[in-house]
C-alpha cells in the first residue's frame, strides 16, 4: 500500500476534528483580523459561519464622530442585534460545527469603555439578563496585536467610518481585551500573537494557526494564559485584581492538567522543600559575595546593592519556584490562599508583638 499524501493526511485530520460538533469563536481588538481568519477557517474546516453584523448599525459612523453623544444608542443596538444572532447558535450547531468572529461578552467589554453613569447601569442590567441565555463556545481564539499594528491594519482595510480612528481609543480597547482575557476561565482560550504573522498572504502562518486550533479541538485541552499585570495594564487594575492569587491558583490547575504533573500533596511538599534549599543556597552565595565586597572596602549598603544586582536573576527564579509550589500545595489542599492570607494578616493586626 502506498504512503498517503500530505493532503490525504490533512483530510483525515479534518475528519477526525469534525467527528463531533464544536463551536469556535475568533476574537480580538478592532483591526486584528478576526473576520478574515474566521472566513479562512470556515473554508478549510467546512463549518457554518456566524459573522458579527456591525455595518447595519445606524449609529456606528456617528459614534466614531462623537463617541460620548452616540455611545448609548450604538451599544444598545449592538447588544440586541448580537443577542438575536446568538439565538441561532444552538440551531446551527445541530447541523454543523460553527465558527464566529465575535463573542457575546464583547458587547459588555466595549460598553465598559463607552458608557458611564445611568447609561451604564441600564445597559448592564439588560446585558446580564440576556447573557444567561448565551451558549458558551468550545474554544476562543484570541488574536493579539500591538496598537501600532492594529492601527496599520485598520488603515490598510480603509473602511470609510474608520479613517479618522483615534489611536487612544484603540489603545484603550487593546488594554481592555488584555484585561478581559488575563483572567478569563469560562471557556478554553488559545491566545495567538499576530504581530509578526500574515495569515492572509503567508500560507505557513495560516497553517500554524490552523494546526493549533485542530490540536486543541482534538485533544480537548488548552492552557489558560497566566494573568498579565505588568506595565501600563498594572496601573489600570485595582489592588484586588492586580494581586489575584486565585487567578494564579487556577493557572496551576490548568498547567498540571496540560503537562501531566504529579498532584500529590506530600510529593509537592518535598519539591517545595527542595526549592527552599536552592533558595537558601542562593542566599548563602549572596552573603558570601557581599562579604567579599566589604573586604574590598565597599560601604555596607553599596556591597549589598552590588551583590543583589549580581544575584537578582537567580534569586527571583528560585523565589518564583517556591511560590509555584506553594500555590500548588494550596490547590491540592483545597485552600483559597488569598483568603487564608487575608484572614491570617487580619488576625496578626490584632496581636501584640513583643
Amino acid at each position: 500500500m502506498s504512503a498517503i499524501s500530505q493532503n490525504e493526511a490533512e483530510s483525515a485530520l479534518s475528519q477526525q476534528t469534525m467527528s463531533r460538533l464544536w463551536y469556535v469563536i475568533v476574537e480580538g481588538a478592532i483591526g486584528v483580523g478576526k473576520t478574515t481568519l474566521a472566513r479562512m477557517l470556515r473554508e478549510h474546516l467546512d463549518t457554518a459561519l456566524l459573522l458579527e453584523v456591525f455595518e447595519e448599525n445606524p449609529f456606528l459612523s456617528k459614534f466614531y464622530e462623537s463617541r460620548a453623544q452616540y455611545a448609548f444608542q450604538t451599544q444598545m443596538f449592538f447588544l440586541l442585534s448580537r443577542y438575536r444572532q446568538q439565538q441561532n447558535v444552538s440551531r446551527m450547531l445541530q447541523k454543523n460545527s460553527l465558527i464566529s468572529d465575535y463573542m457575546f461578552a464583547k458587547d459588555w467589554l466595549f460598553a465598559q469603555l463607552n458608557l458611564a453613569g445611568d447609561e451604564w447601569e441600564v445597559y448592564r442590567q439588560i446585558h446580564d439578563a440576556l447573557a444567561e441565555q448565551i451558549a458558551p463556545p468550545d474554544l476562543i481564539v484570541y488574536l493579539q496585536a500591538d496598537t501600532d499594528v492594529l492601527m496599520g491594519r485598520i488603515a490598510q482595510r480603509d473602511r470609510t467610518y474608520e479613517r479618522d480612528m483615534d489611536r487612544d481609543y484603540i489603545e484603550s480597547l487593546h488594554q481592555a481585551y488584555e484585561r478581559f482575557f488575563a483572567n478569563y476561565h469560562q471557556s478554553p482560550l488559545l491566545a495567538i500573537d499576530t504581530n509578526a504573522l500574515n495569515f492572509v498572504h503567508r500560507p505557513e502562518d495560516f497553517q500554524a494557526i490552523l494546526g493549533q486550533i485542530k490540536s486543541v479541538l482534538q485533544q480537548g485541552a488548552v492552557q489558560h494564559r497566566l494573568p498579565q499585570i505588568e506595565g501600563a495594564l498594572e496601573q489600570e487594575l485595582s489592588p484586588e485584581q492586580r494581586y489575584s492569587l486565585p487567578a494564579y491558583q487556577r493557572f496551576h490547575v490548568e498547567l498540571d492538567r496540560v503537562k501531566g504533573f504529579i498532584t500529590d500533596l506530600y510529593f509537592n511538599y518535598l519539591c517545595l522543600s527542595e526549592e527552599m534549599g536552592e533558595l537558601g543556597s542562593e542566599l548563602a552565595q549572596l552573603w558570601r559575595e557581599e562579604a567579599e565586597l566589604l573586604l574590598q572596602g565597599h560601604p555596607s549598603a553599596k556591597a549589598k546593592e552590588l551583590a543583589l544586582q549580581k544575584r537578582k536573576m537567580s534569586l527571583q527564579s528560585e523565589m518564583a519556584d517556591c511560590m509555584a509550589y506553594l500555590l500548588k500545595l494550596a490547590n491540592y489542599a483545597n485552600i483559597d490562599l488569598e483568603t487564608a492570607y487575608r484572614t491570617k494578616m487580619n488576625l496578626n493586626q490584632t496581636r501584640t508583638w513583643h
